[in-house]
């Protein structure tokens, strides 16, 4: 199942997001609004079915006034542990959520919050569901290998040529990368943090990947046709 979740970030207008990523809200069977996400999701044109989150950001009556409408309402107290977004995915993966897109998680003036959005990546159990950030511009995904790493998992990129893609080391040194359709080939080598090896790659195929032996590996894909205004090649989602 499909969801899609909208924060309270900065969050691109509809048609900013169909230039990036023409199939953004294909498929999806479940909209949440994280607290002041339910008027970024209503200013997209989208009714969200569940609303959670400690009233920050979205006034107290407004909360009220959506259960009153029939809304489902998850509020949470304001000392918290989690964010509002991460109350949203997790209310997302309790129903059966298995691909979650997160809008209004990147961007805006809490650098903090874009940081504790990206490790909302590895919420989920590998295997159970996969996660992605995403604005106008760029995608932001984990690819986790399994403990032990007996068989590499693989992520395909299907993008556009030209598009930039980085490859980033989340905790310790991701092993195994191994790289198809990009500029500069990487062949079971090792990306540690900290050096910026893997940082923008070049997308020369509309079908690209990416496998990983050992570790969590982040993968952000910046469309370099929205940035420049200039058609890509073979734009996909």
């Amino acid at each position: 199942m499909r969801a899609l979740i909208v924060a309270d970030g900065d969050v691109p207008s509809r048609s900013a997001l169909y230039a990036g990523w023409p199939r953004w809200d294909s498929d999806v069977e479940l909209i949440v609004a994280a607290d002041g996400g339910w008027d970024k999701a209503v200013e997209l044109g989208l009714r969200p079915a569940l609303l959670v989150g400690d009233a920050d950001s979205l006034p107290e009556d407004r909360f009220a006034e959506m259960a009153a409408e029939g809304v489902p309402v998850e509020r949470s107290p304001t000392a918290k542990d989690e964010s509002d977004a991460e109350l949203a995915l997790l209310a997302a993966l309790r129903r059966g959520a298995t691909h979650v897109t997160i809008l209004g998680a990147l961007g805006g003036r809490r650098f903090d919050h874009s940081l504790a959005n990206v490790g909302l990546l590895a919420l989920p159990e590998p295997g159970v569901a996969q996660v992605e950030l995403l604005d106008a511009t760029t995608r932001v995904r984990l690819l986790c290998a399994p403990a032990g790493g007996a068989a590499p998992v693989r992520l395909e990129l299907l993008g556009a040529m030209g598009d930039l893609v980085s490859l980033l080391p989340l905790g310790e040194s991701a092993e195994g990368v191994t790289t198809s359709g990009l500029l500069y080939p990487l062949l079971n080598e090792t990306l540690r943090p900290g050096p910026a090896r893997g940082l923008s790659n070049v997308c020369i195929a509309t079908e690209a990947s990416v496998s990983l032996r050992v570790g969590r590996l982040l993968i952000v894909e910046i469309r370099t046709n929205v940035l420049t205004g200039r058609p890509g090649t073979g734009d996909q989602m």
